[in-house]
């Protein structure tokens, strides 16, 4: 490589690329941050009785809230607190030094280490210091009161738009914290965080790598969990999931009643059943715990409020048994005889995928469980051994 590619490669995009789906979802959030603060609380004009009025630094917290939410600089403490931080001592600045260029340098400087000593780092906040020391006659109507309206008002405005907009689109914001209950709803780490690491040394690699401002420590145990998870696949060979899966499959139609499904999980010792048409075709599959919610929605005795979502779709009040398809679940991930073990040993690796259907133009030709896969990589670390 010459010294010139080099150079052209070391001032290039180190971010890696994001799907035009993902752009359009930070971009339009934005709009409707922006928008609902400028329509409804805040507003363009200067308003000198309440403060409530827009700056330039809100579009700035808005590439962080909805573009990166994951990220520890766009988390609520460091956006509502570094902003206020810098407002109060912007206006302090401001109201005491009487040379531009020094109050604009000293307010941005004095607001960085206040950040940092918070532990609320937020870019943004560097912009809130600026405006107050470019704009001494605002802060001198205003006074403190900046700090309060527009600044601590605005950015929890915003802060709360972004908690819903993540919400709805399927983001995590705020981030989820290292000690979250799991998927199950208990304290365990999830299996990709379960490294041995306490939340101490996961922190203490952070602060070491100088990281701490762009990880979180759950971030930094789903990283390494995953990594470790694909090194080990290396190990594995070239296995995809036709050399794994099990292919003399037992399924059911779907108007295969409870009680026959409940049969056939006990004659088998299977933990999934997949549900087909007459030619084949997936529909579904069954997990031993859909049958149980199946069985307890139906139950006179049990109180109705204790439906599970599954369960749900049931009519507790009828007199037939539940069918495969009313309690089948279709939305469940599937995979195709060429898919690399690797990738489902990521879907297996949560804990809400026992199985994964293995189909064919539509037709299921196997199907790659939990024990599949404990037995493929069992074989595969004894030849390695």
């Amino acid at each position: 490589m010459t010294l010139m590619s080099k150079f052209l490669r070391s001032i290039g995009p180190i971010i890696p690329a994001a799907s035009p789906v993902e752009a359009l979802r930070a971009g339009f959030g934005a709009l409707v941050g922006m928008a609902v603060a400028g329509l409804f609380v805040l507003s363009p004009a200067v308003d000198l009785e309440l403060g409530l009025y827009l700056i330039a630094p809100f579009g700035a917290s808005s590439v962080l809230l909805f573009a990166v939410p994951n990220s520890p600089l766009a988390q609520p403490w460091s956006a509502v607190v570094g902003n206020t931080i810098a407002a109060v001592i912007g206006v302090a600045v401001c109201l005491t030094v009487p040379d531009a260029a020094l109050r604009v340098a000293l307010a941005v400087a004095l607001t960085i280490s206040a950040m940092v000593l918070c532990r609320a780092v937020h870019p943004p906040a560097g912009a809130v210091a600026m405006t107050a020391a470019l704009n001494p006659d605002i802060v001198s109507d205003l006074g403190f009161r900046f700090a309060l309206a527009p600044v601590a008002v605005g950015t929890l405005l915003l802060v709360a738009i972004a908690a819903i907009y993540a919400k709805l689109t399927g983001r995590h914001y705020p981030l989820r914290q290292f000690d979250d209950e799991n998927i199950h709803g208990t304290s365990d780490p999830s299996p990709v965080e379960r490294l041995g690491l306490s939340e101490e040394e996961l922190t203490n690699i952070l602060d070491k790598y100088r990281q701490s401002l762009n990880l979180g420590v759950e971030d930094l145990a789903r990283l390494i969990g995953a990594a470790e998870m694909q090194a080990a696949t290396h190990h594995t060979g070239p296995l995809v999931a036709s050399d794994i899966m099990s292919r003399d499959l037992v399924t059911i139609g779907p108007d295969t009643v409870a009680s026959h499904i409940a049969d056939l999980f006990r004659q088998h010792k299977f933990t999934a059943l997949p549900v087909v048409s007459k030619d084949n075709m997936f529909l579904g599959i069954i997990f031993q715990i859909h049958l149980i919610a199946s069985r307890i929605e139906t139950a006179p005795h049990v109180d109705q409020r204790s439906r599970t979502t599954i369960s749900e779709r049931l009519d507790a009040s009828r007199d037939e048994p539940a069918q495969a398809h009313e309690i089948m679940d279709t939305k469940g991930p599937t995979a195709i005889p060429q898919t690399p073990i690797s990738a489902l040993l990521f879907l297996m690796s949560e804990g809400d995928v026992d199985a994964v259907p293995i189909l064919e133009k539509g037709r299921i030709t196997g199907i790659v469980t939990r024990t599949d896969m404990i037995a493929a990589l069992a074989r595969t670390a004894l030849h390695n051994g």
